[in-house]
């Protein structure tokens, strides 16, 4: 995967998809590739890291319209060895066209994009991913789940400044605390003032003379986190839930990201869903189906009687209202419906193939009337 493909080929989608497409697309892909169900497969962890990263672009209003114009190089930061900041023209000939036409033009580049911002304001922390499993019940009736994830979260001894404890991050001396130092170039537009990076504090506008041991300076730390969250009844297979300021920790104060848990469904062995109503298929004898009788049903609530009709065909459905699933967020559930099958039975002794053999004798064309009907429709 050492070749950068493009992101809606990664996604499987045209250039023109809407943003429910790639939603979608991405939930199936996710799904596909996601490391829990493939432990030690670098190659599903790449293609995972591959989605992620194509999503998070397309995704993105802002992103999505710079890649389409300029590709990655309008992305990625360290596309061609620029100064950041998604611009292609970045980085040519140690110059940075933004700040030439921010010169010439009055503020930002006519290619789009915005000025930029106090690299010290408190940034939102990136959303974290996580997948759960829950049976077909839980799904009807709602349960609580533990989800584990990893997220980053603020060291606990310096409290995301970064500096050891009992010290604090200085502004920058080089920059102000601008994060971008200007420089004077002789270009063929002629004497030009730029700007650039700060070399002293790499664009954060802060320096850090005693870092944090615990940390590193980052002021940050990924950990294995476990949080037990609602799972409302009613939900369906795929759907994903969104809990609030559980994911990677912001910047700067910024508040912490969301958590998205991608919900997988297990199928049940008897009940198929559609919508909020469950189907299922009911073995019956020949005997209950032509005599009638009463059946044991298995219902989401437990085992139920009904009393199955007389002369009832293979096929035929009944309903049991309010047997069905929990309307999500609404009020009411569903409906169950029945199917009947017949079961033909095997294994049969001589005494009762010869009860059958006497039955069959007994019969006449007004007992079948199916039958009866389908071969008059072949009378010429």
């Amino acid at each position: 995967m050492a070749e950068q493909r493009d992101y809606y080929e990664v996604m499987g989608v045209p250039k023109n998809a809407s943003e429910d497409e790639i939603k979608k697309a991405y939930r199936k892909l996710a799904k596909k590739y996601h490391p829990d169900l493939h432990p030690g497969d670098k190659d599903a962890e790449a293609h995972f890291k591959e989605v992620n990263e194509a999503y998070e672009v397309l995704s993105n209003k802002e992103k999505r319209a710079r890649y389409d114009q300029f590709g990655r190089a309008g992305v990625d930061p360290n596309f061609g060895g620029g100064t950041g900041g998604g611009n292609p023209f970045g980085g040519m000939g140690g110059m940075d066209f933004s700040d030439i036409f921010d010169t010439f033009f009055g503020g930002g580049s006519p290619f789009g994009g915005a000025r930029r911002q106090n690299p010290n304001a408190p940034r939102r922390g990136s959303d974290c991913e996580a997948r759960v499993v829950i049976e077909f019940e839980q799904a009807a009736k709602g349960c609580t789940q533990k989800v584990s994830y990893d997220k980053v979260e603020n060291c606990p001894d310096c409290g995301g400044t970064g500096a050891k404890k009992g010290t604090k991050p200085a502004t920058c001396p080089v920059c102000g605390g601008t994060g971008q130092q200007r420089v004077t170039q002789n270009t063929f537009m002629g004497v030009v003032q730029t700007t650039r990076t700060c070399d002293r504090c790499h664009g954060t506008g802060r320096v850090i003379s005693d870092p944090c041991p615990t940390c590193r300076g980052t002021g940050h730390q990924r950990k294995h986190h476990t949080i037990e969250i609602n799972i409302p009844a009613g939900i369906a297979d795929q759907q994903v839930l969104s809990v609030s300021g559980q994911g990677n920790a912001g910047s700067n104060g910024g508040p912490a990201g969301d958590l998205h848990v991608l919900v997988s469904v297990r199928p049940h062995p008897i009940f198929q869903r559609k919508g909020n109503d469950i189907w299922c298929d009911m073995p019956i004898t020949f005997a209950q189906a032509a005599l009638g009788g009463e059946v044991t049903v298995p219902t989401l609530d437990g085992k139920v009687s009904y009393e199955v009709r007389e002369g009832t065909q293979p096929g035929d459905v009944f309903k049991l209202r309010g047997k069905g699933v929990q309307r999500l967020g609404g009020r009411g559930r569903g409906d169950q419906y029945v199917r009947m099958v017949l079961e033909v039975p095997k294994n049969l002794t001589l005494k009762q193939k010869e009860l059958l053999k006497k039955f069959e004798e007994s019969t006449s064309e007004k007992n079948y009337q199916k039958r009866k009907g389908f071969f008059d429709k072949f009378k010429r």
